[in-house]
């Protein structure tokens, strides 16, 4: 098996692009959710966004199970090391502009009633495309790279990737929007800083277990990691109509008028 490209030269321009280009957005993302939170008189918003921010501490028991390595030769911008994996700083805003985005807008669609089950796998279409566009720009931008046997990959990018992606977003959006409607109060929607790892990791090392354990196996080939990446990718698209299945109803903004005393009258 191959060893991590340790030595791999970091791109530093578009390390720069990276930072400040993801920094900037999640910024813009925590501004909308603090409007909809005040339109909505709600910190939900801002709390998903957060808690997809944070979760990104994580990340290295990804890197370690995808076989994901970001360059890390001088003038690496760095915070923390694990697993031998150095992070880098724009991860938390990546997860904010991948992860955190497409929650905010599902989330928001489920409470207005507004989602279906076919317009959920829409969403997870447009989050699939959204890792595609970013982890490509990334990877042949020369910032990091999916250093194991991975198949079926398009400009360097495994697909299965974005696929586990997207299921693992669309199964943070429904269980966040079930949270939040059985929530009283702010205290139980600090649950969002759980639920998200959870999900994380139940879509990616979970329905990603057979493409995980295939790139890690002893012995392991173009055939065995293919099969495994296929399995994969079913259990992922199981996920999503999974969730499909448990979308929570709609919760009107305001209650129903009340008749006036003439009416009644």
């Amino acid at each position: 098996m191959s060893a991590p490209p340790i030595e791999h030269p970091l791109n530093l321009v578009m390390q720069d692009v990276l930072t400040w280009g993801s920094w900037i957005l999640t910024v813009v993302a925590l501004g909308v959710a603090v409007m909809w939170g005040v339109k909505e008189r709600t910190p939900f918003y801002a709390l998903l966004v957060l808690a997809a921010g944070i979760g990104a501490f994580a990340e290295p028991l990804y890197d370690a199970a995808m076989m994901l390595y970001f360059y890390s030769t001088p003038g690496m911008y760095t915070h923390f090391t694990a697993f031998d994996v150095p992070q880098p700083i724009w991860t938390h805003s990546g997860y904010v502009v991948l992860y955190a985005s497409a929650a905010m807008v599902g989330t928001r669609r489920i409470r207005m009633g507004r989602m279906t089950p076919r317009a959920l796998f829409g969403l997870a279409g447009v989050e699939f495309a959204m890792s595609c566009v970013f982890e490509m720009i990334g990877i042949n931008g020369g910032a990091y790279e999916y250093w194991g046997p991975h198949v079926f990959r398009v400009f360097d990018y495994p697909l299965v990737i974005g696929v586990l992606e997207a299921a693992q977003v669309i199964c943070f959006t429904v269980a966040a929007a079930v949270l939040r409607e059985r929530s009283a109060g702010t205290a139980g929607l600090l649950g969002l800083f759980v639920l998200f790892p959870c999900t994380f990791f139940m879509a990616n090392l979970g329905a990603g277990a057979p493409v995980v354990v295939a790139l890690h196996l002893e012995g392991t080939g173009p055939l065995v990691v293919g099969a495994a990446t296929i399995l994969s990718i079913v259990f992922a698209a199981t996920l999503v109509r999974g969730a499909s299945l448990a979308l929570p109803r709609a919760v009107p903004d305001t209650a129903a008028p009340r008749p006036s005393v003439s009416a009644v009258a």
